[in-house]
């Protein structure tokens, strides 16, 4: 009988159910990732990461499981050859969810996912106005903005202050890439921050747009695109990438992904490889990532006051990237003689094509024979380029 209690004592002691009431925070952490489920789930906030990250950080969380180890990580990138460890101590010592988070602390994910994405995209409305990559890179005044607050109003360190400033190009993967380079402990708020304002850019940009802009502005038609020839699509990712990455080395790994999956798409020779690039590669990739960067939301790190700042950074950021687009777009409108609608300026953010569809919505609003969605796709995809090109440079100066 004695022997049973021992038994059951000891099962008890190292039982997870045991553990959870040694620190209050755990709990909170299982809450809030529960809540993140609920938004993905049934709210439909970005569900493909978003579930991810959320039931990566309930596992996390969970006490016991033992799958993410937040100190080994530490000890990986410690300057102290007393602490320093190899990577393969993290493949020895580490939990599954260690050993996938290396493609994250690799760059290794978030470049893949813009393999993809650049298979996805297509450049054509870009070319066809080419106009469009300045109120693109208007929008990336959200990037600085935000990052000249996070650290002059809120005290965060330059490298931390770049990686919140980079959620306000809209784009996920590279928030995530910048971040896991410059500020790790920082990743799943900042991460969990740039999707839900992507999710939520249908809310966010609508009341400023109405605001920075007049009704006959809104209800500007403008003229059809230009026909673009599969030349110019074919030499569009190499000369860009040629130019970029010599201009700045450091947004290379990104970029070159980016404009690989686009030559892919665009070559008609390989319709295999843009086919996995835009779906299985895709899916996976996706499904590595969100539960890696959810697993980094350990409560200890997770719940502190700057988890907060970063929140409403994010979505300071948010607003400024649209401003800075529509502000552009109200002066290209006057440049112009009225031709360009300001309203295609809020899709220089990078949410692919999110952006663009709120523009769309907006413009028939004023204009129920209003379509702008292919102009605004200019601007839009223009974004995914800026916020890459901000990331490295951000990469470049603090890295």
């Amino acid at each position: 009988m004695d022997k049973a209690v021992d038994i059951l004592s000891s099962l008890w002691a190292t039982s997870g159910f045991y553990m959870i009431v040694s620190d209050w925070r755990q709990v909170v952490m299982i809450l809030i990732a529960i809540l993140l489920l609920y938004l993905g789930l049934v709210k439909k906030f970005e569900p493909l990461l978003l579930i991810g990250i959320a039931f990566g950080m309930l596992l996390t969380n969970l006490p016991g499981s033992n799958l993410y180890h937040p100190e080994l990580w530490d000890a990986y990138i410690s300057t102290d050859p007393n602490t320093q460890i190899g990577i393969a101590e993290v493949f020895h010592e580490g939990g599954l969810l260690d050993i996938l988070y290396i493609g994250v602390k690799s760059g290794l994910y978030p470049s893949l996912i813009f393999l993809g994405v650049g298979a996805m995209t297509d450049f054509g409305p870009l070319l066809a106005n080419p106009k469009s990559l300045l109120l693109g890179a208007a929008a990336q005044f959200g990037i600085f903005a935000a990052f000249m607050m996070a650290g002059c109003i809120f005290g965060f360190a330059p490298n931390v202050a770049a990686s919140i400033g980079i959620i306000g190009g809209a784009d996920g993967p590279t928030a995530i890439w910048l971040t896991s380079q410059l500020a790790p402990d920082y990743l799943a708020p900042i991460a969990i921050a740039a999707y839900s304002y992507m999710a939520l850019i249908p809310l966010i940009q609508p009341p400023l747009m109405r605001l920075m802009t007049t009704k006959k502005e809104r209800e500007v038609k403008m003229e059809q695109l230009r026909p673009v020839s599969k030349r110019q699509k074919i030499m569009f990712p190499i000369v860009v990438t040629i130019f970029v990455v010599l201009l700045l080395p450091s947004v290379a790994p990104l970029l070159g992904c980016l404009m690989l999956g686009n030559l892919f798409r665009e070559s008609g020779l390989t319709d295999r490889l843009s086919d996995t690039a835009q779906n299985a590669l895709m899916n996976i990739v996706t499904i590595f990532l969100s539960i890696s960067v959810g697993a980094t939301a350990v409560y200890y790190r997770f719940l502190t006051p700057d988890t907060l700042f970063i929140i409403v950074l994010g979505l300071i950021a948010f607003e400024f990237a649209t401003f800075g687009g529509l502000l552009l777009g109200k002066i290209m409108y006057k440049l112009s003689g009225g031709k360009i609608n300001p309203l295609i300026g809020s899709a220089g953010v990078s949410a692919v094509p999110m952006a663009a569809r709120v523009s769309q919505l907006e413009g028939a609003k004023a204009n129920p024979s209003n379509f702008l969605l292919m102009h605004a796709m200019g601007p839009n995809v223009a974004g995914v380029i800026g916020s890459a090109v901000a990331a490295g440079f951000m990469l470049a100066i603090f890295g």
